[in-house]
């Protein structure tokens, strides 16, 4: 007969219902792989149990066990409530209590900023919605917020990215506990493609970048993505642009945000992401087609910038497939 975890969500007035049912699917279908895994319950620190969604549906919670007991994973949901609440002594008393007696605790999204209300991340890397990021920051500076990885674990105490990224994570938490077979079971019922591993990049690094005003540089912009194959280097793009190069790096990065070469960069590779997910027979082609001088300068670009080698990026979509 299998260990029964207790999985105990908590969900404030204002959380992001994907925070919370996401999570609460992941765990509910691994009970269904492997019955008898988990038992989940949804607690809030509601007067009546009630909470409402930022979407505006409501859920029934049971109210704060107290004292918390027993937990195998205290997991704390993200959303505007969740910031607001990380000012409330009582729920982040009751966290820093409830934490002690779990064997992990988790948070999606900005849930993470009542972990850290509660001290638990003081000196640990963490991470949380890139958007709240520098938000966070300044709120916390005894926590090294990171806004680039899925999810992050040190010890005992795991944070995640913004909304779905909590699925991720609870898939990571079904592995630990039950193997990579379940958690990929898992991932292929609820038609999660593929399962980021924490290290991988929030979102793609193209949508970093801003639309310049300037009609030349826009328009150069959009050419760029039909040509990534192409020589992109400044002066060819100074060139097509009609300015100096001087005149131009400083343009397109004022007006962009980035240095021309990490755009290109950046379009390059989320081309070979797509074509890593197609299943490119090749590294050398993939190289060809994105504009990169080799395989390895690829690699090594990719891992910068995805945090997974391509080989292994691409082996994970033909795993789901």
């Amino acid at each position: 007969m299998p260990q029964i975890r207790r999985i105990v969500v908590l969900a404030v007035d204002g959380t992001q219902s994907l925070d919370v049912l996401g999570p609460v699917e992941i765990f509910d279908y691994a009970d269904r792989q492997v019955p008898g895994s988990y038992r989940v319950e949804v607690v809030a620190p509601t007067a009546d149990g009630w909470i409402t969604f930022t979407n505006g549906l409501r859920l029934a919670a049971a109210p704060l066990p107290d004292p918390p007991g027993r937990i195998d994973t205290l997991l704390v949901a993200g959303g505007a409530g969740a910031r607001v609440a990380s000012d409330d002594a009582a729920v982040v008393d009751w966290i820093a209590r409830a934490s002690r007696r779990a064997r992990r605790t988790v948070s999606v999204c900005t849930g993470a900023y009542l972990l850290a209300a509660a001290g638990l991340l003081d000196g640990r890397r963490a991470t949380t919605h890139w958007q709240f990021c520098d938000d966070f920051a300044g709120r916390f500076p005894a926590v090294e917020i990171d806004p680039d990885p899925v999810f992050i674990r040190a010890d005992d105490v795991w944070t995640s990215a913004g909304v779905t990224a909590g699925m991720d994570l609870s898939l990571a938490l079904v592995e630990q506990d039950l193997g990579a077979e379940v958690a990929l079971a898992v991932a292929r019922v609820l038609v999660v493609f593929f399962k980021r591993p924490g290290g991988q990049a929030q979102f793609s690094g193209a949508l970093s970048a801003q639309q310049a005003s300037i009609p030349a540089l826009r328009e150069l912009q959009a050419w760029i993505a039909g040509h990534i194959a192409e020589e992109l280097s400044v002066p060819a793009l100074a060139a097509r642009a009609g300015l100096s190069e001087r005149s131009f790096a400083r343009a397109f990065r004022r007006e962009v945000g980035q240095t021309p070469a990490a755009y290109v960069e950046a379009l390059r590779i989320e081309r070979a992401r797509a074509l890593l997910e197609d299943g490119a027979p090749s590294m050398e082609r993939v190289a060809r087609e994105t504009g990169f001088n080799s395989p390895e300068v690829l690699r090594r670009a990719f891992q910068r910038r995805v945090g997974v080698s391509p080989a292994a990026y691409r082996e994970r979509f033909r795993v789901a497939a």
